[in-house]
């Protein structure tokens, strides 16, 4: 039998052993009691524990950064935490009337929405729009919508299909005798149209960018920043709003095959979307999780009692810690949610350590009573010293600025505690009504097989040594290219839809939502900062409210006026005064286009409208084809379809020309209050935006720009200063902390084992590991982000709690490394460590990137960590450990 000494058994050994047989004995009683008080603790967790998921309340207030955001959060309440409606269509007229629709419904939603505001949209911008043209761009438009006059009056009298082709087919005829004319970026963007509606990829003709001269784009946006009402109660605390807001999408008129496409993103979107995708990857973890974990267990316990015994065991730890939680913190964020996760991974390993003594000891032939004695004594020391440095470990994050982290130290800390306490009381207690014999036999052959890997590290220690000195070496070598992504986007899944409509904003400059913000006391200030800002080579532009109002307006308002007078009364488009015209008419109206086409091309081949010429009359040909094979209500549904196509944008973009001639001379002080607003706050400071020169997906380009702005305004805040801030501050939060606790752990280290030789041989194994991990980091190019880097907690606890395990065991039993490999300890350390990967590996396969990340870290990590303890240490403590037993702690 492998037992202690009575001679030499610790207090703590006594007090366990005795404390297991009480358990035992009164099994009934203590079950009772455990099922009663699991049934209270779990109402209470249900009725009292929330959920924070605002993660700016994970950092300490006290942060310089997080003073400055407070700050511009209260200047400016109306940008935190909003959504970003964008709205697309094929032209400007369709994506501006569509903003206007959606953004007057939403601001009658008072019940979803605290603040509406389309940047684009209104009358002001409407009437004044040209005045933020230059003055070389208005003479160009003014000149064109001379141009186009005839033609706008004809169609506006008749608007159909006819009318406009004949007015197009006068122009080109008119080009042809030698009237100079700009008729290039018309017959292009016809063109377009017609070869669009062939395809079946229909879009509208826009007459706005006809205007203005400029070829149109293939998409046109808006936006609408709407600031929902959360509650945070809730586990997403934008849903309802979102909700709505699509709602609200659809009563408008924006559906998913309309003309008008709607996507949301904006902060609270991207929240939503990565808690969905993030608790969704996690269900579809926990199912193959438990899966993988049952068959572990059944390997390592042989024994379905047993297996049910750690189940028991876990469940019980954990709605006890959930019950620590909600009493002590209340609520559980982000984060410390994450305790659930560590408690699997460690409260298993101390069932498990538990139970195989036990089954070690009852294979031995010693009677039930005596093993339960042994084991709990033995499990009850050993899971004491690893209690305490994983208690140690976990509440060395308390005194970080990284709040979330610390609730996530105070609980994980308290539950290690929790689950010493319920292991050596329910386990024993739930072993009266398992089994209580097992014949004695020689190892299973998992067993043998996990000893006779072993015995080749000690067989060959040498090669051990070399490998190990080797790895260090090339790991110390990659530790600098060690880095922290500070980029929250990338933690996201990439598939959603919230994240790519914001990474597209992103590729736009005056669209993109990363700048940053500056706030300046005074007008003067603003001008200064301004000039100052602009002069950075990592500042594209500054934007202020100084810059919504135009220079050179009087000039610019007189050619306004001669356009006026030019173009005459713009009369609007009336459907009344519609004459419909036949199938034949309209055919015969675009065979006179085509003849003209021909007849321009022959006669004015190097003419610079020749190329457009040519690819209308290519666009007609196949439009003809199309015509002569269709039925008769086809070709009626086609011509009318085209119909709509050319003329659909007419109305709106004369009455906004009408509008637009109608401009007058402002200042600040006439600008709207809902811009106004967002610029000059009430106290009187004024917002500066400032726009990046690089890309800010690019850390190092985001390091650039935040330092560089800091340097003249180091009060500056908004999403790149507290990205870059927030990253800082949780890696100084991790490197306190993990001071703290080696110091603690070392501290812990000594009293418990009075050796500097033992405390450096329980250490080394997590040093090394931790060294492998960070090295493969570089290698598999998973850096650390605000995700993964809380795997650090885990793989400290399981790296300390395995290599205790193995030289407690080592020095209560003076065992040498080839008994050692053989016995229940290295095995528990091996299927608690395998019950902890299959844990973990299967959040590699989450849509959402952050837990993805997490689960190669943890995955490497522990295997990292299983090696070295079970392949280097065990070569290290290739001697007895003589006369050190009675080192160990009393």
């Amino acid at each position: 039998m492998t037992t202690t000494n009575n001679d030499s058994e610790s207090r703590i050994y006594r007090i366990f052993a005795a404390w297991a047989t009480v358990c035992y004995r009164h099994s009934a009683w203590v079950l009772f009691t455990a099922l009663l008080i699991s049934a209270g603790c779990s109402v209470y967790v249900w009725r009292n524990l929330g959920m924070n998921t605002d993660t700016t309340d994970m950092l300490s207030k006290d942060l310089p950064f997080r003073v400055n955001i407070t700050h511009y959060n209260k200047t400016f309440p109306q940008d935190v935490d909003t959504l970003l409606v964008v709205l697309e269509a094929p032209t400007p007229e369709q994506v501006h009337q569509a903003t206007e629709r959606l953004a007057a419904r939403l601001k009658k939603d008072t019940l979803n929405f605290e603040d509406v505001y389309p940047p684009t949209a209104g009358d002001f911008f409407t009437r004044n729009g040209l005045l933020y043209e230059s003055v070389p761009e208005l003479q160009q438009v003014t000149d064109r919508v001379a141009a186009a006059q005839p033609l706008m009056a004809h169609i506006a009298r008749n608007p159909t299909l006819a009318a406009f082709v004949d007015v197009l087919t006068g122009a080109i005829e008119e080009l042809q005798k030698g009237r100079a004319m700009e008729l290039s970026p018309v017959l292009g963007a016809v063109s377009d149209t017609v070869g669009a509606r062939l395809e079946g990829a229909p879009r509208a003709l826009s007459w706005q960018a006809l205007f203005s001269g400029e070829s149109q784009k293939s998409k046109y946006q808006e936006l609408i920043i709407a600031k929902p009402k959360l509650n945070y109660d809730q586990m997403f605390p934008g849903e309802q709003a979102i909700k709505a807001l699509s709602a609200a999408a659809g009563d408008a008129g924006i559906t998913e095959n309309g003309a008008v496409r709607l996507r949301i993103t904006g902060e609270v979107a991207l929240s939503h979307d990565e808690l969905s995708s993030s608790l969704l990857g996690m269900q579809y973890a926990g199912i193959i999780t438990f899966i993988l974990v049952v068959v572990v267990l059944y390997f390592a316990m042989r024994a379905t009692g047993l297996i049910i015994n750690v189940l028991v065991c876990l469940a019980m730890g954990l709605v006890l810690t959930a019950t620590f939680a909600t009493a002590v913190v209340g609520h559980v964020n982000l984060i410390s949610i994450a305790f659930a996760v560590l408690y699997i991974g460690l409260g298993a390993d101390f069932a498990i350590h538990f139970l195989l003594r036990y089954r070690e000891v009852l294979e031995s032939g010693n009677p039930s009573t005596e093993a339960l004695h042994v084991s709990g004594g033995d499990a009850g020391a050993a899971l004491t010293a690893c209690t305490i440095t994983n208690a140690i470990g976990f509440y060395a994050f308390i005194p970080t600025d990284y709040s979330g982290v610390a609730e996530l130290g105070l609980i994980s800390g308290t539950g290690m505690i929790i689950s010493l306490l319920v292991t050596l009381t329910i386990a024993p207690a739930l072993l009266r009504y398992l089994p209580k014999r097992q014949q004695a036999v020689p190892d299973t052959p998992p067993k043998a097989s996990v000893g006779k890997a072993l015995e080749l590290s000690l067989k060959w220690h040498r090669v051990t040594y070399a490998l190990t000195f080797a790895a260090s070496v090339g790991a110390l070598f990659l530790l600098p290219q060690v880095r922290f992504d500070y980029n929250l986007l990338n933690l996201q899944d990439q598939k959603g839809k919230a994240i790519q409509a914001f990474r597209e904003l992103l590729a736009q400059p005056d669209l993109s939502p990363w700048h940053s913000i500056v706030l300046a006391k005074d007008r003067q200030e603003a001008g200064r900062l301004t000039l100052a800002l602009s002069e950075l080579p990592e500042v594209d532009k500054v934007v202020s409210l100084l810059d919504f109002v135009p220079a050179d307006q009087e000039e610019k308002l007189q050619l306004i006026e001669e356009m006026a007078l030019t173009v005459g009364p713009i009369e609007g488009v009336g459907q009344d005064r519609r004459v419909d015209s036949s199938i034949q008419k309209q055919r015969e109206a675009l065979d006179a286009l085509a003849a003209a086409l021909d007849s321009f091309i022959a006669a004015r081949p190097e003419h610079a409208a020749v190329p457009a010429a040519r690819k209308l009359r290519s666009s007609l040909s196949s439009l003809f084809e199309q015509l002569d094979t269709a039925s008769s209500a086809d070709q009626v549904a086609l011509l009318r379809s085209l119909e709509g196509d050319l003329l659909v944008t007419l109305p709106a973009a004369l009455e906004n020309l009408r509008t637009a001639t109608e401009a007058q001379l402002f200042g600040e002080q006439d600008l709207p209050a809902s811009l106004s607003s967002r610029w000059h706050a009430q106290s009187g400071e004024y917002r500066l935006a400032i726009y990046p020169s690089e890309d800010l997906n690019d850390n190092d380009a985001l390091r650039r720009f935040v330092r560089s702005v800091q340097k003249v305004a180091p009060e500056v805040t908004g999403a790149p200063v507290v990205t870059l801030e927030a990253g800082e501050a949780v890696v100084h939060a991790f490197v306190q902390a993990f001071l703290l606790a080696l110091a603690g752990i070392i501290v812990a280290l000594l009293v418990l084992l009075r050796s500097v030789k033992y405390m450096l041989l329980v250490l080394l194994p997590l040093l090394l590991s931790s060294l492998f991990t960070a090295a493969f980091t570089v290698l598999l190019d998973v850096p650390f982000n605000f995700a993964n880097i809380i795997a650090l907690p885990l793989l400290l606890g399981l790296g300390i709690d395995s290599s205790l395990h193995m030289v407690h065991r080592s020095l209560n039993n003076e065992l040498v490394s080839e008994m050692l490999i053989h016995t229940s300890t290295a095995r528990a350390i091996f299927y608690s460590a395998l019950t902890a990967l299959v844990d973990f590996a299967s959040l590699m396969f989450s849509s959402h990137r952050g837990t993805a990340s997490m689960g190669i870290m943890l995955t490497v990590g522990l295997a990292f960590t299983l090696i070295c303890t079970l392949v280097i240490l065990p070569a290290l403590l290739r001697a007895p450990a003589k006369g050190a037993k009675a080192q160990f702690v009393r």
